[in-house]
């Protein structure tokens, strides 16, 4: 294999991994690939791990024996931020957009579409019929929780959509199903928008993979106050609550393209966004819950600024059920060179960043989960994982390292101001003498070039 087709085969599958693994997102393939087109692609020499400065100065410390060595723990510092329209598709720069496609893969998700409608009815049969004004925030070309609350015994429905095109697609749509005197489509940013009657409930599939990142904050912050009859109530809401999950993860493509032939800071800070049932990414840890946004209780929580320290664990167990996948992976992939045990085994005892999913709690009794709650499982289903690339290379873990991370979220009140989002902190890892040795059997000559894989 040539390096030129070396270089196209890392463009497709950076960018198959994401461009066709949307949350509904139509992501833009430009972007990536335009970042990804400066690079200048080198032979392929590199070691698969970090060289092991244990000690700042341990080469000028003669009196340090190799038991000292084997017990001190290295710090290795991750960090990443990015923005919540950062490889997405935009209006203006200001706020997620979709195109036809992504819509139609949410309304074609079974793990969220069945579930809201059940919710949507269980909230319209708690009352008489034709006596609730359903408020759908965001209904899409299709309008199909509009015309669900329609068919299912709403008063009324005042469905909000903010693209213009996508509204008057709606409003065919609705004419076509003969709703038109129970749905009114308004056109605009709900924040804009004044409703001739409040609602007795909202629905608002407003959820991003980063739970915050499609703008739900702002757009329920204004709804409390203005759009809602009875907004402190957990049942004035579906979803009642929105979650983001995350966990330390392992990921293939960057153990398997390293510098110099890649340079992963190319993507500058914009994460990878995996689909969830994606073998390629597994998680090193327990998940641990970072984003909790009620509904009911936004106005009551005040600023939409998040800041949490979370320290995981590497779990062993996970770390070995990871490499046996990994070499799955990479043998499939048809991975020859280099040896697939062997890159299996460092890919599992490394991690690449901190990955981010979402969760939904429509009411007490119907959730609906991006991976398999609570241990982070791979599951079908149109979210994604979103893993912002924190180091050059893998940093290595093993089982009961620690990762720890302050998580800071920026989430303004105000719908057109995209949130921003940063991961900071490090690995703490206690070596042994058995990892170094380990580590450096990997170690490649820089004089003995090698080669991608042909696949």
């Amino acid at each position: 294999m040539t390096m030129s087709t070396s270089k196209a085969l890392l463009i497709t599958c950076l960018a198959a991994t994401t461009t066709t693994r949307s949350h509904g997102f139509s992501i833009k393939p430009t972007t990536r690939r335009a970042a990804l087109e400066t690079l200048t692609i080198t032979p392929f020499v590199t070691t698969f791990l970090p060289q092991d400065d244990f000690v700042a100065n341990a080469a000028d410390t003669t009196d340090t024996d190799d038991s000292t060595l084997s017990t001190l723990p290295k710090t290795s510092p991750i960090s990443a931020q990015w923005s919540a329209i950062d490889g997405l598709n935009s209006d203006d720069n200001k706020f997620v957009s979709f195109d036809k496609s992504a819509y139609q893969a949410m309304m074609k998700d079974q793990s969220r579409t069945p579930l809201f409608e059940q919710a949507i009815v269980n909230r319209l049969k708690s009352a008489e019929p034709e006596s609730q004004i359903v408020l759908d925030l965001g209904t899409g070309p299709f309008a199909l929780f509009a015309v669900i609350a329609a068919k299912n015994g709403a008063k009324h429905v005042y469905a909000i959509e903010a693209s213009k095109e996508a509204a008057a697609t709606a409003r065919e749509t609705i004419e076509k199903l003969g709703f038109t005197d129970k749905i009114t489509v308004l056109e605009g940013f709900s924040t804009d928008i004044t409703l001739p009657e409040k609602a007795d409930f909202a629905v608002a599939e407003i959820v991003g993979s980063v739970a915050s990142e499609e703008g739900a904050y702002a757009t329920i912050y204004d709804a409390h106050q203005r759009l809602l009859k009875r907004p402190n109530e957990a049942t004035s809401w579906i979803p009642s609550r929105i979650q983001t999950y995350a966990a330390p993860a392992s990921y293939t493509l960057q153990n398997l393209f390293m510098p110099p032939a890649f340079d992963w800071t190319k993507l500058q800070g914009e994460p990878v966004r995996f689909n969830c049932r994606d073998e390629g990414l597994q998680l090193v840890s327990d998940p641990v819950l970072i984003e909790d946004i009620s509904f009911a209780d936004i106005i009551a929580r005040g600023g939409g600024s998040l800041q949490k320290q979370v320290t995981f664990t590497v779990d062993g167990e996970r770390v070995e059920k990871n490499r046996v996948k990994f070499l799955d992976e990479f043998k499939r992939g048809g991975v020859r060179d280099p040896d697939p045990n062997t890159l299996s085994t460092t890919t599992a005892n490394s991690i690449s960043g901190i990955a981010l999913w979402p969760r939904l709690l429509l009411d007490d009794n119907v959730e609906v989960n991006s991976r398999h709650y609570p241990d982070g499982g791979h599951q079908k289903s149109h979210w994604q994982t979103v893993l912002p690339i924190m180091s050059e290379v893998p940093t290595p873990v093993k089982g009961g390292d620690e990762v720890s991370v302050t998580f800071d979220f920026t989430v303004p009140t105000e719908v057109t101001k995209p949130c921003s989002y940063k991961i900071n902190g490090s690995v703490v890892q206690r070596m042994s003498n058995q990892t170094n040795l380990a580590r450096s059997s990997l170690r490649k000559d820089s004089n003995n070039p090698q080669k991608y894989p042909e696949r």
